[in-house]
C-alpha cells in the first residue's frame, strides 16, 4: 500500500507534542505491514536543515496562498520526506504555531490550508520521484491541520481513500468565516452537516465530516468524544460517525525509551533491581534529599488540562507520608510560579522547560510517575514509565485507562497490577491514590511484583501497526 501521511509536525524533525511521536513513527511500524509510507511536513527551518542538499523538486506551485511554493523529496531521520518549502508560510523561527507575542500565527488557516491543499494535489496528479511515479492509495491525515484535505481532493479529483486521526479534539483549527473563498473552499459546504462551526469554519470538522475513516489515539477516548464533556462541541458529529471511528492506541519508540541501553541514564537496567543507582543520580542532581517514601516525577506541559493544579492540591498526601517530587515542564505562567512556590519544600524539585535527557533520567530514577490529566487522549508518559518499572498514578480517562492496570485488589491477587487509577478528576481522589502509592511502595514484595509487570507490558508499536494497516485496506477498498 502507498500512504501519505500529512501532519504539522513529526519527531524527530519537529516536535510540540504527542502527535509528532506518531507522525514519526509509524512510517517504520507499517513497514512490516507492508505499507510504503511517505510523509508530507511543511518547510520549517528546521525541516529544511535536516532535509539537506541531497532533496529533489517534484513539483511546483507559482503562487500558494501569496508566494511561491515547491514540493522537495528526500529522506531524514530514517524518513521518506514529501516537503513544502514555501518560506512565506513557513520559514520563521520560534515555535511553529505561535508567534512571538505567544498567540497563533495570524495567518495559520492559509499556511496548513497549503500544507492540505498540497496533500490532495499529490494524491489527485501523483508524483515523479527519482524517476518512478508515486501517487498514494491513501492519504492519512493528522489533526485540523490537515482537515481540508477531503475537501480540496475532491476539488482536484482525486480518488483516493482518506483517514483522520483526532489526536486532540480542543484544537480545532478555527477561523473566520470571511476567510471560505481566500481559502478556495466551497461557500456552499459552510453549513451544519458540512465545516460551519457555531458560526465559524472549522478544518477539523470538514475533515470529521468528509474522512472516509475516523480513528483517534485509544479505545476509551474514542468512547468520550461521543460525551459533550469530552467532545468540546463536536460530541454530535462524533455520534453520527460512530461507525467510522475506531481508537487505536499510540505506542512508543522501544529504541529510544529502552532502559537497557538508555545512553542517558545513570545505569542501563533489565530489571527494577537497576532503578536504585538511577533514584541515587536523580536525587543528587534535583537536590533531594533521602527519604522513605516513593520518589515521584512529573514530565508534562504545565497546563489545566494535564490536572496538575489539582496534585499541587493533593501534594501534602504524598509529602506527609515520606513521598518526594520531582518536576520537569513548562507552560501556563501561574502553574509554573506554583510549582516553583512549592519547591521551597525539602522534598519537592522543580525544573522549568524542557530537557529531552533530563525526561529519561526523571523516568529512571524515580519510583512513580503521576498524570492526573483531566482529559488525556492516549499520553506517552505513562507507556515510558511502564517501560522502566516507574510506577504510573493516573486519571481514569482516554488512553491512561487503556494502558495502565489498576491496582485493585483483584489485580493485585492475580499478580497482574501495573499502576494505580482514581477517579473522579479531582484532588480528594488523587490524594487517596497517592496515599495508596505510599501503602504499596512499603510493601516490597507488592511493589516488586507491579513493577515487573510494568516492565513485561507491552508498549510498542507491533498491535497498533496492524490496526493501522487493516484500517487502511478496509478505507481503500470501500473507496
Amino acid at each position: 500500500m502507498r500512504v501519505l501521511s500529512v501532519a504539522s509536525e513529526c519527531a524527530p524533525l519537529v516536535k510540540t507534542g504527542g502527535l509528532a511521536d506518531v507522525a514519526g513513527a509509524l512510517p517504520a511500524a507499517l513497514r512490516a505491514e507492508g505499507v510504503e509510507m511517505r510523509t508530507l511536513l511543511p518547510g520549517y527551518p528546521a525541516v529544511m536543515a535536516a532535509l539537506g542538499h541531497g532533496a529533489g523538486q517534484v513539483a511546483a506551485e507559482a503562487d500558494l496562498f501569496g508566494g511561491p511554493a515547491r514540493l522537495l523529496a528526500g529522506h531524514a531521520a530514517g524518513l521518506d520526506l514529501l516537503v513544502l518549502d514555501a518560506p512565506h508560510l513557513f520559514a520563521r523561527e520560534g515555535s511553529i504555531y505561535l508567534g512571538p507575542d505567544g498567540q497563533d500565527w495570524p495567518d495559520n488557516p492559509e499556511r496548513f490550508a497549503a500544507l492540505s491543499l498540497m496533500a490532495a494535489r499529490i494524491g489527485a496528479r501523483g508524483l515523479t520521484i527519482d524517476g518512478a511515479a508515486w501517487r498514494p492509495e491513501l492519504i492519512h491525515c493528522h489533526d485540523w491541520q490537515a482537515g481540508f484535505v477531503p475537501d480540496y481532493l475532491e476539488r482536484e479529483g482525486g480518488d483516493c481513500a482518506t483517514v483522520l486521526t483526532i489526536h486532540n479534539i480542543a484544537f480545532q483549527g478555527l477561523t473566520g468565516h470571511h476567510m471560505i473563498e481566500r481559502l478556495g473552499l466551497p461557500r456552499s459546504r459552510f453549513h451544519a452537516d458540512g465545516f460551519e462551526y457555531y458560526g465559524k469554519l472549522s478544518a477539523l470538522k470538514a475533515g470529521l465530516m468528509r474522512a472516509d475513516r475516523l480513528t483517534t489515539v485509544s479505545p476509551t477516548y474514542a468512547a468520550e468524544l461521543m460525551r459533550p464533556e469530552f467532545g468540546m462541541g463536536l460530541d454530535g458529529v462524533m455520534r453520527a460517525r460512530r461507525r467510522d471511528l475506531s481508537g487505536i492506541l499510540n505506542g512508543i519508540d522501544e529504541t529510544a525509551w529502552n532502559p537497557a541501553t538508555d545512553p542517558h541514564i545513570a545505569e542501563g537496567y533489565r530489571h527494577p533491581a537497576g532503578k536504585a543507582p538511577n533514584r541515587d543520580a536523580l536525587r543528587a542532581e534535583m537536590g533531594l534529599p533521602e527519604a522513605p517514601g516513593p520518589l515521584c516525577c512529573v514530565v508534562s506541559r504545565l497546563t489545566e488540562q494535564k490536572g496538575l493544579d489539582l496534585l499541587l492540591e493533593a501534594l501534602p498526601a504524598l509529602l506527609d507520608r515520606g513521598g518526594q517530587l520531582a518536576l520537569l515542564g513548562s507552560g501556563d505562567r501561574a502553574l509554573e510560579d506554583a510549582f516553583r512556590d512549592a519547591a521551597r519544600e525539602d522534598n519537592v524539585a522543580v525544573r522549568i522547560g524542557y530537557d529531552e535527557a533530563l525526561s529519561h533520567r526523571l523516568i529512571a530514577g524515580s519510583d512513580a510517575i503521576l498524570v492526573p490529566s483531566r482529559f488525556e487522549p492516549c499520553g506517552l508518559t505513562q507507556l515510558y514509565g511502564l517501560r522502566y518499572g516507574t510506577i504510573p498514578v493516573v486519571a481514569l480517562t482516554g488512553g491512561l485507562a487503556d494502558t495502565v492496570i489498576n491496582a485493585s485488589p483483584a489485580a493485585l491477587d492475580r499478580g497482574v497490577a501495573t499502576g494505580l487509577q482514581f477517579h473522579p478528576v479531582a484532588k480528594d481522589p488523587l490524594a487517596v491514590a497517592l496515599d495508596r502509592l505510599c501503602d504499596l511502595h512499603a510493601e516490597p514484595e507488592v511493589w516488586a511484583q507491579m513493577q515487573a509487570n510494568a516492565m513485561r507490558q507491552p508498549v510498542g508499536w507491533t498491535s497498533s501497526a496492524r490496526a493501522y494497516a487493516a484500517l487502511y485496506r478496509d478505507a481503500i477498498a470501500a473507496a
